[in-house]
């Protein structure tokens, strides 16, 4: 039996998914699925603070270390040499999800005994199922990886063709960081176009990329879905706030139609595991929900509401919109904004509604 550490929290997943999780040693300070593998060792952590920074500030610092060529996570190498691993999980693909080649090769010199190294680099729903087969096959785990990739695979074969009939296909935009914009990428305008959307915002197979605030709204998305990259539920929702203050937000067709949605991006879309597939039937439930039902007993997705009252819930001062205490306090959160009757505290010396 192989001892493995996996530098991923989707490598984590998937590797439980194939039955390996007492081979499992060492993991990430993000894995957190399944559950079991929670208390496992941690090999590998965050070297900046994210969970008390803003996205505008994590972009910030996570630019500015790169451009130093420092990197962005911490392994402990004194306890991967006791862990004494034969497999390494991880990746190539982003510097800023996981640790990647230098670092790994880096790392690999002060190991008396050198593993095997698993390089899990997927851009499409299919090099997933690639990675899985990979998994599979490096472990011995040929059967459960086949059956694994055959019920997704049928399950997303359902989904293409129940939304190949589809006469209209709503305009998404899947935003995967909010400050600055980030359009979705990689595998996630794949799973919109199966799910039964469009997002030409997206890069389908290619890095999400940057993209000005002046393209979201040309492209008059009638679907917003908000998914940070290493974000969960409780973190969206809270950071999705600094979308409603940019410019002609509330004038968007999502908006105005409430179709704005916050969603679990760890869970569901952000790492490529297994869980995708719900991720692309979560989707499809969003985009076409007449269509498409969404059951489970974890709280995946929470839908904004925009439809306001004027003189209970905001006012106007010549052109300037103001929101009333009472909408705030209804709203459930404080978008730091400087809103002039905030009721969570906030002050900002340039109030701005």
């Amino acid at each position: 039996m192989k001892r493995i550490v996996s530098f991923l929290p989707s490598a984590t997943e998937t590797a439980c998914a194939l039955g390996l999780l007492d081979q499992l040693v060492g993991i990430t300070h993000e894995c957190d699925y399944p559950p079991e593998v929670r208390g496992k060792p941690v090999v590998v952590k965050n070297v900046l603070p994210i969970e008390q920074m803003t996205q505008s500030e994590i972009d910030a610092a996570v630019s500015a270390r790169m451009h130093q060529g420092q990197s962005l996570y911490q392994i402990d190498e004194n306890l991967l040499q006791q862990l004494a691993p034969d497999l390494i999980l991880t990746q190539n693909l982003c510097q800023v999800c996981a640790p990647s080649g230098n670092e790994v090769s880096q790392v690999l010199k002060l190991l008396p005994n050198q593993p095997e190294i698993l390089w899990l680099t997927p851009k499409s729903l299919h090099e997933i199922e690639e990675n899985i087969r990979d998994l599979g096959e490096a472990t011995g785990r040929q059967a459960a990886a086949q059956e694994l990739i055959r019920r997704n695979s049928a399950r997303l074969g359902r989904l293409r063709e129940a939304t190949a009939k589809l006469e209209y296909r709503p305009r998404v935009a899947c935003i995967e960081w909010i400050e600055p914009i980030f359009a979705s990428g990689h595998w996630i305008p794949e799973m919109v176009r199966i799910a039964g959307g469009i997002d030409r915002l997206g890069r389908e197979g290619a890095d999400s990329v940057r993209v000005s605030w002046e393209a979201v709204r040309e492209w008059q998305p009638e679907v917003v879905v908000v998914m940070p990259c290493g974000f969960n539920l409780p973190q969206v929702i809270e950071q999705s706030a600094r979308l409603f203050a940019y410019p002609g937000w509330s004038s968007l067709p999502a908006v105005t139609q409430n179709r704005v949605y916050a969603v679990d991006a760890n869970s569901y879309f952000a790492r490529p595991g297994p869980r995708v597939v719900e991720g692309t039937e979560l989707l499809a439930h969003l985009i076409h929900p007449e269509l498409f039902d969404w059951s489970s007993s974890v709280p995946a997705y929470h839908r904004f509401q925009f439809s306001l009252t004027e003189g209970k819930d905001y006012y106007w001062e010549g052109a300037v919109m103001v929101f009333t205490a009472e909408y705030l306090s209804r709203r459930g959160y404080c978008c730091e904004s400087g809103c002039r009757h905030c009721p969570y505290g906030f002050r900002d010396s340039n109030l701005k509604e």
